[in-house]
């Protein structure tokens, strides 16, 4: 596989594209088409057991940036249905133990590319569906890690499937309630720190479960607006360094908590901008640093909340381009308008 890349419920009207954006989308593409076919750099042997995860974060940007035509669609697609497994899941990478993070990137691939076809979608959903406890919590695989990551991959990957209604949503959003803390942040599990990430995987799973009336909406904002740094950036935590990264995990969340009026939008693009490599193309954690795929799908990804600079506009619930949504939905309602599950529009 030569294919590299490294670490909406709520949409929102994107302003009209600026005629001259400094996002440097020709050395972007050009940087993620080289990621994805240096096989023998480090990056791409210390992202082996991502690697599924990856090829969604490089596609995803690409297709943000009206570039996903650079990629060999066959190859991608032969490359995700390798990594399945007979019991539904796939795995980071060819070999790779099946998991829920790699079964929801794998999903999401195929999407991108219009690939469902390949899929039986009733073996994955069988797959996601063991993973679910009695507590409503969802293992990551068979070894028993819990995590609202979890959570989150199971409704996204079940609600891209139209078929929300395999899973017990009820008992996965009082789960979910139970992660909430004093703050109106979430933690990986009851008890665990508020952390904007897994702020993002539980507001996401909420908002797909058409709860999202279980957040504590102005307090919840207030903490992930207090994300914003001097710089402009955001960060997952108190007292840690903004990283773009969390332009997506913080600023998707406002979104569909609906208080991203709440930051300084413009410092925050700007904070982006400046963490390009004008040179190489690629976008890095922050302004100075290399730039790996993982950072440079995030970062146009928040410059594409932020709806600015031309970008495709992409869900803030799914993290998937809007008009894949669209055609997704469409392409379901034509083939079961009569028996969509529970909540399969969300």
């Amino acid at each position: 596989m030569s294919a590299s890349f490294l670490v909406s419920a709520g949409t929102r009207a994107t302003d009209k594209p600026v005629a001259e954006s400094p996002l440097k989308r020709a050395l972007h593409r050009a940087f993620i088409k080289r990621s994805s076919e240096d096989s023998e750099s480090y990056a791409f042997a210390i992202s082996e057991h991502l690697r599924m995860s990856g090829v969604y974060w490089g596609l995803s940007a690409l297709y943000l940036i009206d570039g996903l035509g650079d990629m060999d669609r066959g190859m991608i697609v032969d490359f995700v249905m390798s990594c399945q497994h007979k019991g539904g899941g796939f795995g980071g990478n060819v070999g790779h133990d099946p998991h829920m993070l790699y079964t929801l990137s794998a999903v999401q691939i195929l999407v991108l590319f219009d690939a469902l076809d390949r899929l039986e979608p009733a073996s994955v959903l069988r797959y996601v569906a063991s993973m679910q406890q009695p507590d409503g919590s969802f293992f990551g695989d068979e070894w028993g890690e819990v995590d609202t990551r979890f959570t989150y991959c199971a409704l996204c990957c079940a609600s891209l499937l139209g078929r929300l209604d395999t899973l017990d949503v009820p008992h996965a959003v009082d789960y979910i309630k139970s992660c909430e803390n004093f703050d109106g942040g979430f933690g990986c599990v009851p008890g665990g720190e508020s952390h904007a990430g897994q702020v993002f995987t539980c507001v996401g799973a909420l908002a797909i479960a058409g709860a999202l009336e279980q957040c504590q909406r102005d307090l919840l904002g207030w903490w992930l607006c207090e994300r914003q740094t001097p710089g402009g950036g955001l960060n997952g935590r108190p007292q840690k360094d903004a990283d773009v990264c969390y332009s997506w995990w913080v600023l998707s969340s406002l979104i569909l908590l609906e208080r991203d009026c709440w930051i300084d939008r413009a410092a925050l693009r700007q904070f982006i901008l400046n963490a390009q490599d004008e040179d190489d193309g690629g976008i890095a954690d922050k302004p100075g640093n290399e730039p790996d795929v993982f950072h440079t799908f995030f970062g146009i990804a928040g410059l594409s909340l932020l709806g600015t600079d031309g970008l495709q506009s992409i869900d803030a619930a799914h993290a998937m381009p809007v008009s894949v949504m669209t055609r997704l939905r469409s392409q379901q309602q034509q083939q079961q308008p009569a028996t969509r599950g529970r909540g399969a529009d969300n």
